[in-house]
């Protein structure tokens, strides 16, 4: 039973990290080669997932009925719509961060992630941490700040959207993870992802009536259904991973995800990487891990 519950771990791993960089390679394309509005592109892959959501959620739930008053509540709604709007708007601002800058410096800015879910989790949760995260700290910050200050392809726009992008998904997932232990509504990850991604895609309907959005080409579109599909499959596989292995190893495998995205999009896009970037890169990827370490609970008898 482990053998086979490893067999599973070890092929989810793969699957999200494949699409995770099948996502970013298509995305960097689109926007840089294509020249696709990155707003087009966040509503592509939203109206997508939500379809698919809609098949796998929406169509049995509508043959069946609802029964569980308490699910479809104003409370539900509203947590619905919230964790649908952090969606969107980390979407969008990802997407504008990687059109502006290198993607290598996309990837090192979100490996400091962990930094913000500790704050987001004290604020949210109550979790508290101990002296070795907090000194873990200092090293993400220091090479976060080296990486900017050293970015051959740095621009303030890329950069602020990164960082944003960085501390509301950091919210979302501590608070997606509220929801998903909650007694009450008793949401599944599939139902989070479907009403959320709906939610998103509902909130974006005011960006195509109040802005002016330039279409793509016909010929294009293949190109983002494919693109569409990579960003609903990597955000499947990571929800079934994180049913197979605890918090703290799916940090550590997101951080080495995060290291082999970054070594990748230098070598796929040949972004030139000074030597301290590289050296800013290495203190936030050892901060992080020393503050996962520092999140696992020691034995009583330690």
């Amino acid at each position: 039973m482990k053998q086979r519950r490893l067999i599973w771990t070890a092929v989810f791993g793969l699957l999200w990290y494949f699409f995770s960089f099948t996502t970013l390679f298509l995305n960097k394309y689109i926007l840089s080669e294509k020249n696709v509005d990155p707003r087009f592109l966040a509503v592509s892959q939203m109206l997508l997932t939500t379809t698919v959501g809609f098949v796998q959620i929406g169509i049995p739930t509508l043959l069946m009925g609802i029964h569980d008053s308490n699910r479809y509540s104003r409370k539900f709604l509203r947590n619905m719509i919230f964790v649908g709007l952090m969606r969107f708007v980390t979407v969008v601002l990802g997407l504008v961060s990687l059109k502006a800058v290198a993607a290598s410096f996309v990837e090192t800015v979100k490996s400091s992630a962990p930094l913000f879910t500790v704050a987001a989790s004290w604020i949210l949760i109550g979790e508290k941490t101990g002296l070795l995260v907090n000194m873990s700290l200092l090293p993400i910050m220091s090479g976060l700040a080296l990486c900017s200050a050293t970015e051959l392809s740095f621009n303030l726009v890329g950069f602020v959207a990164a960082f944003s992008n960085n501390i509301i998904d950091c919210v979302q997932n501590v608070y997606s993870k509220k929801l998903l232990s909650d007694d009450i509504t008793t949401v599944s990850a599939n139902e989070l992802q479907f009403y959320t991604s709906l939610s998103a895609t509902c909130l974006q309907i005011p960006l195509w009536v109040l802005t002016e959005m330039a279409l793509p080409k016909w010929t294009d579109f293949p190109l983002l259904l494919i693109d569409g599909i990579s960003f609903h499959l990597q955000s499947v596989t990571a929800y079934c991973l994180m049913n197979l292995i605890s918090p703290v190893t799916h940090s550590v495998a997101n951080t080495v995800k995060r290291g082999l995205l970054i070594w990748l999009s230098v070598v796929t896009f040949g972004n030139q990487v000074s030597f301290l970037s590289w050296i800013g890169t290495s203190l936030v990827i050892a901060g992080v891990l020393a503050l996962i370490l520092g999140k696992i609970p020691r034995p009583s008898g330690a």
